[in-house]
């Protein structure tokens, strides 16, 4: 064969791999991707590097006092001389400034990595083997707990940008405004160095019990487990997204604080609750951003576990550990499906403070004697992977950097002599590499580092103020009471009295008092909105504002606080402006005092409470006594402005309550049930197709006259979004019952159970029997829907009608025993057209199209047939091959029936088909061009 036959079958090969690579199974790409080195690949190359104290280091989250790191200082030698691996920032330990917060955070920060990068110059001995080493640098975990909603639920209360609370973002039921929350989080956070944020609370709040403190406040997304779980997979899918990728999320505070008796910090708290009790409330929106996450963004890096006993641990006493402490206990929640797939991806746990007063009393009452060393190993054996220490000081101990350092030694020493703790160790210790290589693929300096560019974005988001018009909640009354009992707003001839809850923090000891909620807060705002400046509405010398201390010297002491004796004798509007309710701060029940003892201070007068806190802490003869009442969520400047728009009514809240409030009736398990008033919608469960229309796409309804359904025919079944008291769809799993009548029985049905997918209920029926079919749907306690009217005539096939309800029954019908059927699961297999040929399909293909050319090509110069049409009839039989591949490959019309059964022989069948059919055109155009050729001569 010639040199230039061989050239024109090199072109024929390589325009054909050209062609065959376009419609290449995803397979064969992913193939090349996989041999690249994943997270615990490069965590087991790191760890495989390390000692046993670098190994022992990295279990430990320290805690250190300071803006600024000096070598003198001890969290310079825990980091260089004992690889600490974890550092959590703290107000109360002076880590932050309040002039220039931000540029200052990011400059600890920086320093704190650059330290730990310095580290590996500095030669250390191993003491089992003697040897000198230098040693690795691994990123630190630098964390803060910043949840939004100012003191307490943050650390850092100025310089970033004012975010709403969690209960802001759960009064909102607007899953898309918990991930822009996060995204400005992670944003900023990133911003500034900080890669770990202990946060969000996925506690699920639950009614105080009587005798009971409030433990949550706003720092929770509220009471619903569905609910809290959407709002957590948002909010993580937002810090991931915000901080791309370079901010750890730690969930708090598993297995679920919501229903405690008590304020963890000070005393264990119990919660009394079964396992199976947990996994229906505490547990599910843990399980939500673990194994049951939809994607890597909404799922959570760590989990933070409580100081909190639970009744499935046993015969709850005094001695019974919490379950951070109690390795069954730990082993048995961690052992739970959706939580063991999520730590076998390398998911971390994080024990809370191990130096809290809770830990320490429940070692010993007295708190005079405390074995930090003997703690942190049954913290850790238990099944925590990082231990946090903070004020970790052992008794007999001279400073907490001496606990600190005789821990770590104690573990280093443990790990070479106990081999199973060993193990355990580096268990831990690869779990917490593998989250460091998610952050930083490369343990670089300069990667870890931000930039000082990125201060530019940090304190800018005006997110409060969407979330805070979203979440204002009228709480009491009604809408239609509200209308007779404030036409309007105050006018400019009306007094105004303003109460408020007012508390004061500081970022550090020598920073200045910051007020939570300032004496004339929503006074300075309401005068801005409608002041003499802009509009006029109310004038300055007719705005008063007292605070709640104020208010309770004036009950309590004779003679004090004349003024506001006055001034609230004179007012027309009493507006208070609540925070919380305190046992350690007397002054925050005086609203509750006034109303219980000194009722008659304001009555015949327009009074008004907003709840820039929790909304739970007034019981039903106090709010009986106001005029109205809502509920703000939170006290930054968004927050009084909303409120203020609301108080002139220029504003209507639109959001609803996320938690349950006994005083006004309002239980959140009906709240979330289906709403009785609605209709549910019936249609047939079809493969939607979007029709292009000016703005987006539709997705039309089907026509279910063009529709017709025979005896063994199955009908696929949905419900429209089935909602609940709100208006929004009803929780996932919520049960909802198909209604089958046949032959115009309606005393005689068959039922088929299904639940909720974002309100929406799927199932199948087949058609067993000809005659009338009349379907419907209940969600109890919904129980009106569409009707579905199928009438098949004997042989023939009928017609499906949709019917309107004429009216709504006051109960859902008797049920006569019924067949229960299990609605039939959806296969996540793609069907029909969706089908493709595999990797060895193509690959087989591709060597069949390709020999069979080159055989074609010379069973041609053998028979005589000129070079020229030799090549023209192998490119014609390879052009047919690839067309038929093609047509398969490319899932084109029929395509998919085709592949349903066989995804091997079909492929190579129909390349065959095509070879056959291409060669045989070849053999036709030759002929066709001979006699051209014949007829011109």
């Amino acid at each position: 064969m010639s040199v230039k036959t061989f050239q024109w079958w090199g072109r024929i090969i390589l325009v054909m791999g050209i062609l065959m690579a376009m419609v290449t199974p995803s397979g064969v790409s992913q193939a090349k991707s996989s041999t690249q080195s994943t997270p615990r690949d490069l965590a087991n190359q790191m760890l495989a590097k390390l000692t046993p104290e670098e190994r022992v280091g990295q279990l430990f989250m320290v805690t250190f006092d300071g803006s600024e790191v000096t070598e003198e200082s001890d969290i310079y030698k825990l980091i260089v001389d004992y690889h600490v691996g974890s550092v959590n920032l703290l107000a109360d330990h002076n880590n932050f400034t309040a002039d220039q917060t931000a540029a200052n955070l990011l400059k600890l920060t920086s320093q704190l990595q650059t330290i730990e990068q310095q580290g590996t110059n500095i030669l250390h001995r191993d003491p089992e083997t003697g040897r000198s080493f230098n040693p690795e640098f691994i990123p630190l975990l630098i964390g803060v707990a910043q949840d939004g909603g100012g003191y307490p639920d943050d650390q850092i209360y100025t310089g970033l940008s004012a975010l709403p609370s969690q209960l802001a973002i759960g009064a909102t039921w607007n899953t898309a405004l918990a991930t822009q929350t996060g995204e400005v989080l992670g944003t900023e956070l990133s911003a500034l160095g900080v890669n770990l944020l202990l946060g969000p609370s996925l506690d699920v709040y639950e009614v105080s019990q009587a005798g009971t403190e409030d433990t949550l406040g706003t720092h929770t997304f509220g009471g619903d487990p569905f609910w809290v779980g959407e709002m957590a997979k948002a909010y993580i899918s937002g810090l991931h997204e915000g901080s791309k990728g370079r901010l750890a999320v730690v969930s708090s505070h598993f297995p679920g604080s919501g229903a405690a008796d008590r304020i963890p910090d000070q005393e264990v708290a119990t919660v009394r609750k079964s396992l199976e009790q947990l996994q229906q409330i505490e547990l599910a929106p843990f399980a939500a951003v673990t194994g049951n996450a939809p994607s890597t963004e909404t799922t959570t890096d760590a989990l933070l576990v409580s100081h909190i006993r639970y009744l499935f641990q046993g015969n709850i006493r005094a001695t019974t550990s919490p379950v951070s402490l109690d390795a069954t206990a730990m082993n048995e929640l961690l052992g739970l499906n959706q939580f063991s797939t999520w730590r076998s991806n390398g998911g971390v746990v994080i024990s809370d403070d191990l130096g809290s007063r809770a830990v320490r009393m429940f070692y010993d009452p007295s708190e005079s004697i405390f074995d930090s060393r003997q703690v942190a190993r049954v913290a850790f054996l238990a099944g925590n992977d990082i231990l946090y220490v903070n004020e970790f000081t052992s008794s007999g101990d001279e400073s907490n950097f001496a606990t600190i350092v005789k821990t770590l030694d104690f573990f280093a020493q443990k790990y070479r002599e106990d081999r199973a703790f060993a193990q355990r160790v580096d268990e831990s210790a690869l779990r917490i590499l593998q989250m460091k290589y998610r952050l930083y693929p490369t343990f670089e300096l300069d990667r870890v580092i931000p930039t000082a560019d990125g201060l530019s974005e940090v304190g800018n988001s005006r997110i409060a103020f969407d979330v805070a018009q979203a979440a204002a909640t009228l709480i009491s009354p009604s809408t239609g009471e509200l209308t007779t009992l404030l036409p309007k707003g105050p006018d400019q001839r009306d007094r105004i009295l303003i109460i408020s809850d007012t508390q004061t923090v500081r970022q550090c000891a020598r920073c200045s008092d910051q007020a939570v909620l300032a004496v004339d807060g929503l006074q300075n705002a309401i005068l801005r909105l409608y002041g003499p400046q802009v509009g006029g509405q109310v004038l300055s010398d007719r705005i008063k504002s007292y605070s709640y201390n104020d208010l309770n010297s004036y009950l309590t002491e004779a003679n004090a606080a004349v003024g506001l004796g006055t001034d609230l004798g004179q007012a027309d509007w009493v507006i208070f402006a609540m925070l919380s309710a305190e046992s350690d701060r007397p002054a925050s029940a005086a609203l509750k005092n006034l109303l219980s003892e000194r009722p008659d201070l304001v009555r015949n007068k327009r009074v008004i409470l907003f709840a820039f806190g929790a909304p739970y802490y007034m019981d039903a003869t106090d709010i009986s006594k106001l005029t109205a009442y809502y509920g703000i969520y939170g006290s930054s400047g968004a927050f009084l402005d909303v409120a203020a728009n609301i108080l002139y009514q220029d504003m209507t809240p639109g959001g609803f309550l996320p938690v349950s409030v006994p005083g006004v009736g309002y239980d959140l398990i009906t709240a979330t049930s289906p709403n009785p008033q609605q209709v549910i919608s019936l249609a047939l469960d079809l493969p939607e197709t979007a029709t292009p229309v000016e703005g987006g796409t539709q997705t039309p309804e089907p026509n279910l006259s063009a529709l017709t359904f025979k005896v063994g025919d199955t009908i696929p079944l949905r419900t429209g979004v089935i909602v609940d008291h709100n208006g929004h769809p009803v929780p996932d799993n919520t049960i909802v019952h198909f209604m089958f009548t046949r032959g115009g029985d309606t005393t005689q049905v068959i039922q088929i159970e299904a639940t909720t997918h974002q309100g929406i209920a799927r199932t199948t029926y087949r058609i067993d029997t000809e005659g009338l079919l009349e379907i419907r749907a209940v969600s109890d306690p919904a129980a009106t829907s569409e009707l579905l009217r199928l009438d098949i005539p004997r042989n023939e096939a009928g017609i499906i009608t949709a019917i309107a309800p004429t009216n709504i029954p006051s109960e859902t019908p008797t049920l006569a025993p019924t067949t229960l059927t299990t609605p039939t699961e959806t296969s996540d297999e793609p069907t029909g057209n969706g089908r493709r040929p595999n990797f060895w399909a193509w690959l087989l293909s591709v060597f069949l199209t390709a020999s069979t050319g080159f055989l074609v090509f010379r069973w041609c110069l053998m028979r005589g047939v000129s070079m020229r049409w030799g090549l023209r009839r192998a490119m014609s039989t390879v052009l047919g091959g690839l067309i038929c591949y093609s047509y398969l490959a490319l899932g084109l019309p029929g395509s998919g029936d085709w592949m349903q059964n066989h995804n091997l022989l079909v492929p190579l069948g129909a390349t065959l088909i095509g070879l056959v059919l291409g060669y045989g055109g070849g053999i036709l155009w030759q002929m066709i061009s001979q006699r051209n050729e014949i007829s011109r001569t």
